[in-house]
């Protein structure tokens, strides 16, 4: 056979060829197209859920998601993890449920179970004004600072003074609680449950019940705690501060003494002996 020929039928193969290809391949886009997503479906919420909640049956259904389900997201397979625990943060409906906002199985559910081991929740009662106005909410971060005269310090010139007990406290709930007056007759007051340590749940119980306490509503990103020495009354009108722990701590003076220089040939040595109005 001629070689021109060979080569006529070697060039129109290759050409053949790769027209296959390309069809093959946009056939097969095609298909892929055509063919429905694969889905995943996950337990969600069935309407709003507050903080505190037990799930049921009636407040959980299904949802489908085509993307990679939430890392911790219950499956429809196991709804039954899910029902009967407690909510740890408000879930809004149509949210899928996620493992690390429900309580651990069998601890229940209001606000015991949202309080982590080793912590505690202490309410501190307060009213409108020292609540920020309202706008003291779970999940948010305070400062705790109290109000009062020291004990022992009735009359000294500088008044109340003001500290900041605590910094950078997470609040558990707000809301309000119902107590009698001095009548007998039920009234209600403003309560936030902050989650403090034991150590610090001391502090708060006995500031309750001893000195006045403000809450200072705080950037939750801003961690960092403070060095506040704390301040007085008396400090408005002078424009002088004088830290309250200064003045609990004021130095002690030196013990003053006598030193004698001994010359014994060429070794010289100085000895000291205390003096209650001695020089040196």
């Amino acid at each position: 056979m001629n070689r021109r020929v060979v080569a006529i039928l070697l060039v129109a193969f290759i050409i053949a060829a790769l027209f296959t290809i390309v069809v093959i391949r946009m056939m097969s886009r095609q298909a892929t197209a055509a063919r429905p997503p694969a889905t995943t479906r996950l337990v969600a919420a069935k309407s709003n859920i507050k903080l505190g909640a037990i799930l049921n049956a009636d407040n959980l259904t299904t949802m489908e998601i085509t993307s990679t389900p939430p890392k911790g997201a219950i499956l429809d397979s196991e709804k039954s993890k899910a029902v009967g625990r407690g909510v740890l943060s408000d879930i809004y409906e149509g949210e899928p449920i996620i493992e690390n906002r429900l309580a651990a199985a069998g601890s229940g559910g209001g606000l015991a179970a949202t309080i982590p081991q080793g912590m505690r929740a202490c309410a501190v009662r307060v009213d409108e004004v020292v609540n920020v106005s309202g706008f003291v909410t779970p999940g948010m971060r305070v400062d705790v600072l109290i109000s009062g005269i020291p004990p022992g310090e009735r009359n000294s010139t500088r008044g109340t003074e003001s500290r900041t007990l605590l910094q950078n406290i997470q609040v558990l709930s707000a809301g309000t609680d119902y107590q009698k007056d001095s009548e007998g007759k039920a009234k209600t007051v403003q309560v936030v449950n902050l989650l403090v340590t034991p150590e610090q749940a001391e502090l708060l119980s006995l500031a309750s019940n001893q000195v006045k306490i403000q809450l200072v509503l705080r950037n939750p990103l801003d961690t960092k705690i403070a060095v506040v020495p704390g301040t007085a009354t008396s400090s408005l009108f002078t424009g002088v501060n004088v830290a309250p722990s200064k003045m609990l701590s004021a130095k002690k003076a030196a013990p003053k003494y006598i030193s004698v220089v001994v010359l014994n040939g060429s070794k010289t040595t100085t000895e000291k002996f205390s003096s209650p109005g001695g020089h040196q």
